[in-house]
């Protein structure tokens, strides 16, 4: 109990240390420090990507069970005027938001106001004859048959969900309802706008009431939003770093930008039943049936899989610049999350590689 108590306290209340790129570990938590073989090994193979590949900033997490082993940032999160990443910096997340929003549905569901295998139609009722048959469940898995994106979006313009939502009505299916998993980000706006909807408030500040602010993730918010410590995504090309041009439209699919630590403090609550209980936690990194019987490689804001035998439910993202991979092995309490700010930041690569230091 000390122990948990020690740990939930640094977590409140972690210092903002501000790192350059020769930084050693930014910010240990937990009642023992990294070893140093694994520091150093960790620290190395971060360095040698970001140099390969020409990132300017990168932030890891390792936790083990929810308690964080090492917290750290290297590099810069905005290359002019130089600024060092920390650990603290809030970075875009991408696709990885995703978890997030199927989380908001799974809350409403414990709250009894939804249930998993409703049709989409029951609360949007302007889909219920082009999606008819696709329940709330196939919409969070990618299994619906609807199409990856809407022709209404534009990402240059600010525009409700429920107009982007209307203007992928008319457009085909790809395949028929179950049939298979095929990545979806219009599904995931529909998901948002249900969440609207259903809950009476935006789904922006339900996130914010109901994850972000109980859990003290403060610098996690929308991409439209202000955050006070924000990084800047480069593409990189052969003339060095370039600015990338983000979005002036908000995406449900790639809502938000989150820092290392705040993720941290995302993954120890997943290792509890606060926000999301048992059920619901089991529910969401487990596959979906297809209509032949197999399962999708997919439950409900989770890719499913295996990585050297090891079962892993993960996520990657990607928006503008910003690189985005979480990673978890629920069968061997580890997970890894990897930030990056340049398109070439491959950190599924990189958390791939931090995992192997830790697993067991």
């Amino acid at each position: 109990m000390r122990r948990s108590l020690f740990v939930a306290l640094l977590l409140a209340a972690a210092p903002e240390t501000s790192l350059g790129p020769d930084s050693r570990i930014a910010l240990v938590w937990g009642p023992s420090v990294v070893a140093a073989q694994e520091e150093s090994r960790l620290d190395s193979l971060v360095r040698a990507q970001m140099t390969e590949r020409k990132i300017p900033g990168v932030a890891v997490a390792v936790l083990r069970a929810g308690r964080p082993v090492a917290i750290k940032a290297w590099g810069y999160s905005i290359l002019s005027p130089q600024t060092p990443a920390t650990v603290t910096t809030a970075w875009g997340i991408a696709s990885v938001s995703k978890q997030f929003i199927a989380s908001d549905v799974m809350l409403l569901a414990q709250d009894g106001r939804l249930s998993l295998d409703d049709e989409v139609g029951k609360y949007l009722p302007e889909t219920a004859t082009a999606w008819k048959g696709v329940t709330l469940r196939r919409l969070l898995s990618h299994t619906s048959g609807i199409q990856r994106e809407s022709q209404g979006f534009d990402g240059g313009k600010v525009q409700p969900d429920s107009v982007v939502i209307a203007a992928g009505l008319s457009q085909p299916f790809d395949f028929a309802i179950g049939a298979k998993y095929q990545y979806c980000n219009l599904c995931y706006f529909a998901a948002a706008e249900l969440v609207r909807r259903v809950s009476g408030r935006s789904w922006e500040s339900f996130s914010e009431e109901r994850l972000f602010r109980p859990l003290g993730m403060t610098s996690t918010t929308t991409t439209n939003a202000p955050v006070r410590e924000r990084a800047k995504s480069y593409n990189i090309s052969p003339m060095g770093p370039v600015e990338s041009t983000e979005y002036a439209a908000l995406r449900p699919s790639g809502a938000f930008v989150s820092s290392i630590t705040d993720l941290a403090k995302w993954e120890s609550a997943l290792w509890t039943d606060r926000p999301l209980t048992a059920a619901t936690r089991r529910a969401m990194i487990t596959p979906v049936l297809l209509n032949d019987g197999t399962l999708a490689g997919y439950g409900l804001g989770w890719v499913l899989d295996s990585m050297d035998g090891k079962w892993r439910a993960h996520h990657g993202g990607s928006l503008a610049g910003f690189r985005s991979e979480y990673m978890r092995f629920p069968n061997d309490s580890l997970t890894v999350i990897v930030l990056t700010n340049a398109d070439l930041g491959r950190p599924m690569l990189i958390a791939e590689g931090v995992a192997r230091l830790y697993l067991r």
